[in-house]
């Protein structure tokens, strides 16, 4: 496709700016008068462990340990920290394994002794830990409702974080008195490093009133055993006043707006001008397909409310409401595909929406391109983009028009990836 390798090099800016030496670089802490400790999870927990060891390693600051979790296929080797995989975005067994390697790496710690707490965007389904009561199989329930009630990643985070043992800072307060250190890549709009992964080491104040009254407003159905959960003492989190927090430190290392910022300088460079229309937008993922095609086709024929050429980046985290049966694809190539039908016979537009972690739901995609030809395209290959569409089934739509956008993992995750060129019709 036309254009499809100039957004290519602006998502490679984008996932460049994110790079986990980059992003640590800046951040890295003195050495402690005790031991180093290394914990993570997320996507691209074990390229930020990697990084974390090279830069620590460069400075002689001496022996580290711990241990990373991330999802399966996303490894890679460290030298000193155990990289251990689970299952994403519904938790496993392995999850439940690599969470108590987390708890026993961080026991019997001393004031002397740092905790460096490694969170990226992936980290709610790989660390499962039922509280009393309640078992792996519950918290699969709860993953997949959430997953399918199109619920932002807020809302969804707020509920887990009251079902686990693990969510909600109770990571961090295991490791006191030690000092907790988080170095998170915010995958979340707004980059509220307690939603990031469901905040293992950062807590905050939503309490679990609120997350029901999220459940109900959200008209989540879960099951009475969860619920009933959610109603008793055990499910408050901990106070982001609690003491054991007192001494410890976050910072947003990488973010959608440090990537998207990146990408529209690349765009620059190459003599085309960018803006960045939010790095922050939500809600059901063809509707905001809706809305940045009717920009896009107000700017090629009408030139306003900007002037061709012209790319408009945007990210946040769109969300999808499962109505299909066997469909297959993610909120990606789900926004690319009701964005396609939108623009459809239109000249002058090429957009591209992918995962920055690379791998966009349920394939091995990140994403996929689309201009004016794709929907007539599909529908020539004996695909109909609109049941498609309903069937939650846009994996399949781009595979028939080989239009599928397939990087592989980045090591990183800043959450969706928009860029749409415009040229003057």
């Amino acid at each position: 496709m036309k254009d499809a390798a100039f957004l290519t090099s602006l998502f490679d800016a984008a996932v460049k700016a994110a790079d986990p030496l980059l992003a640590l670089r800046p951040h890295m802490p003195a050495k402690p008068k005790g031991r180093t400790i290394v914990i993570g999870a997320g996507k691209g927990a074990a390229q930020l462990a990697k990084a974390f060891e090279t830069l620590w390693d460069e400075v002689g600051n001496g022996p580290l340990s711990g241990v990373v979790v991330t999802r399966y296929g996303y490894a890679t080797p460290c030298d000193h920290i155990t990289v251990l995989e689970a299952s994403h975005p519904v938790p496993d067994d392995r999850g439940l394994k690599a969470t108590a390697a987390l708890f026993e790496a961080v026991k019997d710690l001393t004031p002397d002794d740092l905790v460096i707490g490694l969170i990226c965007g992936g980290g709610s389904s790989l660390l499962p830990c039922p509280p009393q009561g309640l078992t792996l199989a519950d918290e699969q329930i709860l993953n997949e409702r959430l997953l399918a009630s199109g619920a932002p990643i807020s809302v969804m985070n707020a509920i887990r974080k009251h079902v686990s043992g693990i969510k909600g800072g109770r990571l961090a307060a295991a490791a006191f008195p030690a000092r907790v250190v988080s170095l998170v890549v915010s995958d979340v709009p707004g980059d509220d490093p307690a939603q990031v992964a469901s905040g293992p080491t950062v807590p905050d104040a939503v309490d679990r009133k609120t997350a029901l009254d999220l459940i109900e407003s959200h008209a989540i159905t879960l099951p009475d055993k969860i619920l009933s959960h959610l109603r008793s003492d055990q499910a408050s989190a901990p106070s982001p006043e609690a003491a054991e927090f007192r001494n410890n430190s976050v910072t947003v290392i990488a973010s959608a707006n440090l990537s998207l910022v990146a990408a529209a300088d690349a765009s620059e460079k190459a003599g085309i001008p960018a803006v960045i229309m939010s790095d922050a937008i939500e809600g059901e993922a063809k509707d905001i397909a809706k809305m940045h095609a009717a920009i896009a086709k107000d700017v090629v024929k009408r030139r306003r409310p900007f002037k061709a050429p012209i790319v408009l980046l945007s990210g946040g985290e769109t969300t999808v409401t499962l109505r299909g049966t066997a469909g297959k694809g993610g909120r990606n190539s789900e926004f690319l595909l009701a964005f396609a039908q939108e623009i459809d016979g239109f000249t002058g537009i090429t957009a591209m929406a992918a995962d920055t972690d690379g791998i966009d739901g349920s394939e091995d995609n990140a994403g996929a391109f689309a201009d004016g030809s794709t929907a007539a395209r599909m529908r020539s290959s004996g695909r109909d983009p609109a049941a498609d569409l309903a069937d939650n089934n846009a994996y399949c739509a781009f595979k028939a028009v080989d239009d599928l956008f397939t990087p592989g993992p980045t090591g990183t995750n800043v959450n969706d990836f928009r860029a749409i060129l415009l040229r003057q019709d």
